[in-house]
């Protein structure tokens, strides 16, 4: 059964989200308000980066002030409807990501997250 699983059938839909303008203050607060550990950047629907709990952390509180462009991760592995969920794990796996964005056309359509990856396995029968 799970080497049916595409990226579509396990990916969360409503997606929270933050734009390359943002302030690293803002983006923070809505990681903590939406309880999630990581953003997606986009930038007109384009994902143009992600930007996670742990970045912000690292950079210390001087960061705060910087826009979300001058401290997310701008080399993203991406994965489209039908990625097969075999190969999103390998790469979790081997690279440790945590959030794998879904793209359409460059667009942001969805994010697989180690959590939906778990409660997707654990619902199989």
């Amino acid at each position: 059964m799970i080497k049916k699983l595409k990226a579509e059938d396990i990916m969360i839909e409503e997606v929270h989200v933050t734009s390359p303008k943002d302030l690293v203050a803002a983006a923070k607060l809505k990681m903590m308000r939406c309880n999630v550990g990581g953003l997606p950047v986009v930038d007109d629907k384009r994902i143009v980066g992600i930007i996670t709990h742990r970045d912000v952390l690292l950079a210390g509180g001087e960061a705060l002030g910087l826009k979300v462009n001058d401290l997310m991760t701008k080399e993203l592995y991406v994965a489209n409807r039908d990625t097969p969920i075999l190969e999103i794990t390998r790469v979790m796996a081997d690279k440790g990501y945590q959030r794998i964005p879904v793209v359409e056309n460059g667009n942001l359509v969805g994010l697989i997250t180690q959590s939906s990856l778990i409660r997707a396995l654990a619902g199989l029968d």
